[in-house]
Formats: structure tokens, C-alpha cells, sequence
């Protein structure tokens, strides 16, 4: 994993997008080269829209979804996705180089120099996709433990990330069951840092519950730590693999004495102006379409064109939340709060369309002028889920230490959530962001927003 702007990102990605920026180039260039005949060419130009073009693919292909660490997609459906990038990448094709004015190239030749060392990126991030053998990126784990808390490890692990290969677990001599499957519990004939130089290992991920009384080896994991090998606890490492602080791993000391958690002037300060200039923008590009969603509304059920609805926000403040009205008026005539599910029959045909693009969002850009909301942060929820998750979920309150967002981390990470389990792992982001939240962050939750919209991702 890879720490950019206190945000971490792994290394298959930085590595993913390196090669898409810069072999679309190398190989324009060359072509380029070859054909210029060793005559007078203004290489510099040639590479400059070379660049524009690698540059527009990487958006759109992260706005497609291609280079999230999605394990549970299908070879059909990385295939659809990489087969769109290659469309949209045609016509952008065309249009950067016939603005290429070098009269000694051909720039045909270079389009489909382009479009090839596209294709074959894309044909190679397919493949890469579902293949799990031999990657020069893989990690070789040791697990320290074979409780519960181990077996969890493993179990997150192997479904998370498939470049991870556990090469088994040492036991510590504080826990007296064993959970994990035998045969991949190392001996303990030899000590902990003698074992993980014998395996290689690149990292270990202590899992143990108890750790007081000598539980923990600190002169031998202090050792391996000096010889290079990464030494974490739970919920530091599910913190830089996941992008989500696990509420089975995390505990309130870490929280204090760890980094993050930290609300100052200058963040406060730059965030608010981010906020304004960006939501006032936005409510300016967006009028016409908002004129005609309230026609609509209005066209199918009436008034009113807005629903306001009380919501928490900072610090535990009550707020109305302005967004345009999807349901019908007498969706909650019985006065009774209710979670929004899939196909709702509260919900009206307008409404499943504004909601599907998440245009019924668009007015809350006037609680984050306000003051009341941001751009980015965790959802605001209604007071009476509040009271009951709060009491029910440890840590849940901590998601008002900052103002709730338009979008967030949980919104681009995690499908929508309608039910107690859903909140679990939505607050699980919610706690990522709270902790490491920087305009950095906002700027790329923004930018894969966008791309959660253009596929309706998680709509309801």
C-alpha cells in the first residue's frame, strides 16, 4: 500500500494507472519516430497530445469502475466495461489527433497506435483481473494467532485482496483454541522472527485478542520489524487494505494515541471554501435541469416540489434537509419511519428516475451553502434511526464529529443501505473518512461520484 495525501492506495493500482498513462505515450511517440523519416519533428507536440489522450482514458476508465479492487465481478463483466472504455476511447482518439497539426505525420497512423496500446492495456487489465498466479505484486502474510480474531483475518483477506498469499499462522502462547484449519498452523520450534525470515515474509498481521500479561512476543516482532518486515495490528491493516476502520478490530486506545482524528482551523478553514466555490458552481450548471425536474413533479403528483426532513448533523445539531420529492405525499401517512428499499411502491415514476441519477440530491447544494452539510462527509441520517443505531453500533457518534456530506466515502464504497447491517458497514467508510479526511480526499470521493451516477450504482 501506498500513502498519498494521508489516503492510501495499493500498489496494483499506482501500478495500473503508471501503465496506462504511459504506454499509450511511449507508443505514439515511437510510431511517431518510425514514420517521421528522420526529417524535422516537433516530438514535444506529438507527446503533448499523446498525453491528453492517456490522461482522458484514465478518467474514464476510472469512472467506469476499472480500476477498483472489485473481486466480485465477473469475467463478462470486466470484459463489458473494458470493450466501453475502448468506445469512448475511439472518438476521443479522433478528436485529439486531428488537432494535431504536424504536417509530417500521419495521423492515422498515430490514432491507431494510440487505440492499440490501449486495447492491449485493456486486454491485459482483463486478464490481470481474474488471474491470481504469478503476480510480482503479491504480499506474503504471517499471521500472528489462530483464535477467532485469526481466522476472521484470513477469512477478510482472501476475499478482499487476491494478491495476498497467507502463508500460514503462528500461534501465540496466550490462546488455547484453535479455530484456524489445522495444517496451516506453523510450528513453534522456531521462534517468530526465525520463522517469518525462513518464509519470506512481508508482513505480519498481529490477530490476538488478549494482549496483556506477555501475550505478545515484542522482542521478536521488534526484531522483525528491524529486519524489514512490516509489523500491524488489526485495525491499521484493514485500515490501508480496505479503506475502513472494522468494528471487530478497533479499539478506543487506538483511536486516541493513533494519527487522524484531528479537526483543526486550517482544515475546517479550506473546506468550507471548497464547499461554497464548488456547490455554488454546481447549483449554477444545474438550474435547467432542476427547473425541469420540478415540472415534472409537479406534472405527476403536485405539490409540493420539495420534501424537508429533519436530519443530525455536526456534532449532534438537528437540520432540515432539502431534496427534491421523490414519493408520494402520503408516503408516510402513518407517521412511521421507514427504511427506502429496492422497487419501493412509495416511490413515483419521476422519482425512480431522479433517484436513479441522483438529480432528488441536487437542492441539498443549498444546505451545503448554508453552512448546514459539505460536499463530502458521512450521509446525514434521521434523528429516529440515529437514536437507535447509536445505541446499537459502538462508535457510531463519531461520524458527527465532522459535517455530513452530499457524497461520501461510504457512498462510493458501499452499495446503498436499508438495513442494521448495511449501517454497520457503511459506518465502518464513515470512520476512514472522520479519520483521514483531507481536501485530497473530497476532490477523488467527488470524481468516483461521478462515476457512481453515470452507472447508477447503488440507486433506490
Amino acid at each position: 500500500m501506498i500513502k498519498v495525501f494521508n489516503h492510501w492506495f495499493h500498489r496494483k493500482t499506482i501500478a495500473q494507472v503508471a501503465v496506462d498513462l504511459m504506454f499509450p505515450v511511449v507508443c505514439v511517440i515511437l510510431a511517431a519516430m518510425w514514420i517521421g523519416g528522420g526529417g524535422h519533428l516537433e516530438l514535444e507536440k506529438v507527446a503533448f497530445y499523446a498525453v491528453i489522450f492517456a490522461l482522458t482514458m484514465v478518467v474514464f476508465n476510472t469512472w467506469l469502475g476499472i480500476y477498483q479492487r472489485v473481486h466480485s465481478r465477473t469475467r463478462e463483466e470486466t470484459r463489458a466495461r473494458a470493450v466501453l472504455s475502448l468506445y469512448l476511447a475511439i472518438p476521443l482518439a479522433y478528436g485529439v489527433f486531428y488537432l494535431l497539426s504536424v504536417a509530417e505525420i500521419d495521423r492515422n497512423f498515430l490514432l491507431l497506435s494510440g487505440l492499440a496500446a490501449l486495447f492491449t492495456t485493456l486486454l491485459r487489465r482483463v486478464h490481470s483481473a481474474h488471474s491470481r498466479s504469478g503476480s510480482i505484486l503479491s504480499h506474503r502474510v504471517l499471521v500472528f494467532g489462530v483464535g477467532e480474531e485469526a481466522e476472521n483475518v484470513g477469512r477478510v483477506l482472501r476475499k478482499s485482496d487476491p494478491d495476498i498469499q497467507i502463508v500460514g499462522y503462528y500461534p501465540c502462547a496466550t490462546e488455547t483454541e484453535i479455530v484456524v484449519p489445522v495444517q496451516v498452523v506453523l510450528s513453534q520450534e522456531m521462534s517468530l522472527s526465525d520463522t517469518a525470515q525462513s518464509l519470506r515474509v512481508d508482513e505480519i498481521i498481529v490477530a490476538v485478542r488478549e494482549r496483556r500479561g506477555g501475550a505478545l512476543p515484542l522482542r521478536e516482532l521488534l526484531d522483525c520489524k528491524l529486519s524489514g518486515v512490516r509489523v500491524l495490528d488489526l485495525a491499521s491493516y484493514f485500515e490501508r487494505a480496505l479503506g475502513q476502520l472494522r468494528l471487530d478490530s478497533l479499539r478506543v486506545g487506538w483511536m486516541i494515541f493513533g494519527e487522524g482524528f484531528r479537526q483543526n482551523w486550517r482544515r475546517t478553514s479550506v473546506k468550507r471554501l471548497f464547499d461554497v466555490v464548488v456547490a455554488s458552481a454546481l447549483l449554477l450548471l444545474s438550474l435547467p435541469v432542476m427547473m425541469l425536474t420540478a415540472i415534472l413533479i409537479v406534472l405527476e403528483d403536485g405539490l409540493s416540489i420539495f420534501y424537508r426532513q429533519e436530519r443530525v448533523g455536526l456534532d449532534g445539531r438537528l437540520f432540515k434537509v432539502i431534496k427534491f420529492r421523490s414519493m408520494f405525499n402520503d408516503a408516510e401517512s402513518d407517521g412511521k419511519p421507514r427504511w427506502a428499499t429496492l422497487d419501493d411502491d412509495r416511490v413515483t415514476r419521476v422519482g425512480r428516475l431522479i433517484r436513479k441519477l441522483r438529480i432528488d440530491e441536487l437542492p441539498q447544494l443549498y444546505n451545503v451553502l448554508a453552512g448546514d452539510m459539505s460536499l463530502v462527509g458521512p450521509r446525514p441520517e434521521r434523528p429516529y434511526f440515529v437514536d437507535q443505531l447509536t445505541r446499537d453500533i459502538p462508535f457510531y457518534a463519531v461520524r458527527h464529529s465532522v459535517k455530513p456530506g452530499l457524497t461520501g466515502w461510504a457512498q462510493v464504497r458501499y452499495q446503498y443501505g436499508s438495513t442494521f447491517e448495511d449501517s454497520v458497514h457503511k459506518l465502518q467508510y464513515d470512520l476512514y473518512y472522520v479519520k483521514n479526511h483531507t481536501l485530497f480526499l473530497d476532490i477523488l470521493i467527488l470524481f468516483q461520484t461521478v462515476g457512481v451516477v453515470l452507472t447508477g450504482k447503488g440507486a433506490r
